[in-house]
């Protein structure tokens, strides 16, 4: 940690002293943004407004060499060329920012005042972060994992495999959309219990996957492993991900080989990536296993890893149906639940998908897997809150919920608090079901 973490480090822009804002000047994500036709810049949230970088590059208010970064931002229309510069770079312009935000630094007193420099985050459209070339979602909580298979498999719930290697699989990169694009219903196919054959229609158990999405820096050579105390120089930062899912596609489809159809509709991803230095502080201990689990293999173990791999980032999922928007009735908390949680670390997840050789990518997107507490309350999925349906949930409406219906929003949120530090977030990322098409 450094002095961009200081509680007492104040920023000219007067909206990030909010108690409540996700973005103080000790944050400082970085995403994508245009405004009035201007093709995608990149930006920094601050407040509620956006630092524009392209603007600052061209005032000289950042170094040449990230004013170069920046400009390549720009010509891509996305963060991937500072991601493939890796976590020198992203710490550079994270420190560079901070002092051209600060209110009490050289820097930051010439910047200030600038309009040119801020555009509101009202007025500006947030696109994805970067482009995705590879995304691969894991199962890494492990009461999601007990709790979904002690439905499906009441004998086994935990297959044996799962305490010693993480488990995932590879997902469709097109279908990423940034927060607040639609998700269309899909049409799949499915099979009722005691059915006779399998029929085709519009998915009638929609679901959402309350996960955390890791951004990878840099990367590796293919045929290179990664060791695992060298995997944290490959994680650029995280964004909060929700990995719709249709449930009974996904029950006929999955064996032998896995989800498929039921998850490659659509995937939400939130517009900021909170990189891993803004998260320094909230850094803790990894998921403490049980004293009869096996430890993690050689390649996957390490004490600071151990002692520092996890992240307390507490995770929301917020939920409005068509009928509580015209009524104005607020969005109803479905759940909430901690990523301390996870069984495997994010540093694992990559050092076991590097493990074989596979090469990783700047702007390649790693899913958590959906995040999941003990308690029903907790659950990070409608699959496990309503447990398969048999539960389902009352709204404020007198409507009720098994899963979701055309029309309903679903909002996942994330914050990091602790004693001594400001509070950060990581915005929203929200879609809002519509019917199938014919």
């Amino acid at each position: 940690m450094d002095s961009t973490h200081a509680l007492d480090l104040r920023s000219w822009v007067e909206s990030s002293d909010d108690p409540q804002t996700d973005f103080p000047i000790q944050n400082l994500p970085l995403g994508m943004f245009s405004r009035d036709g201007v093709r995608p810049r990149a930006g920094i949230a601050i407040g509620d407004a956006i630092l524009d970088l392209t603007a600052a590059a061209s005032a000289n208010l950042l170094s040449n060499e990230l004013a170069d970064v920046v400009g390549d931002c720009t010509r891509a229309g996305a963060l991937n060329p500072l991601l493939a510069a890796g976590r020198g770079p992203l710490r550079a312009l994270r420190a560079e920012a901070s002092a051209l935000l600060s209110a009490d630094s050289p820097a930051g007193r010439r910047a200030s005042g600038r309009v040119d420099l801020l555009v509101p985050q009202r007025d500006a459209r947030l696109h994805l972060p970067a482009h995705v070339g590879d995304y691969t979602d894991f199962y890494a909580s492990i009461n999601h994992a007990t709790n979904v298979g002690s439905m499906f498999r009441p004998d086994n719930a935990l297959l044996p495999n799962y305490k010693w290697v993480p488990i995932g699989y590879h997902g469709r990169a097109s279908s990423i959309v940034p927060s607040g694009t639609p998700i269309i219903r899909p049409v799949g196919q499915s099979k009722e219990e005691g059915a006779d054959a399998p029929v085709v229609r519009p998915s009638r158990r929609m679901d959402y996957e309350l996960e955390m999405g890791v951004w990878i820096a840099g990367g590796n050579q293919l045929g290179e492993r990664v060791r695992i105390t060298e995997a944290d120089e490959l994680i650029g930062g995280l964004s909060l991900v929700n990995d719709w899912s249709a449930r009974d596609v996904q029950a006929w489809e999955y064996q032998p080989l896995g989800p498929f159809l039921a998850k490659s509709f659509a995937t939400s991803v939130s517009p900021w990536i909170v990189t891993l230095d803004a998260l320094e502080p909230f850094r803790t201990n990894a998921f403490r296993r049980e004293v009869s689990d096996p430890q993690p293999l050689e390649y996957l173990s390490s004490t600071d890893d151990a002692e520092r791999g996890g992240f307390a980032i507490t995770l929301e999922v917020l939920l409005t149906s068509q009928t509580m928007r015209e009524q104005g009735v607020d969005p109803m908390l479905v759940s909430r639940g901690s990523f301390t949680e996870m069984y495997w670390t994010i540093a694992q997840l990559v050092t076991h998908h590097a493990s074989n050789g596979c090469n990783l990518r700047a702007g390649d997107l790693l899913g958590s897997g959906t995040v999941s507490g003990p308690a029903p309350d907790s659950r990070g999925c409608l699959l496990e809150r309503t447990w398969k349906g048999t539960e389902p949930l009352a709204l404020p409406t007198g409507e009720t919920r098994a899963f979701l219906a055309d029309g309903d929003t679903v909002t996942l949120r994330g914050s990091c608090a602790r004693d001594g530090y400001r509070r950060i977030g990581f915005g929203e990322v929200s879609g809002t079901i519509t019917p199938a098409r014919a």
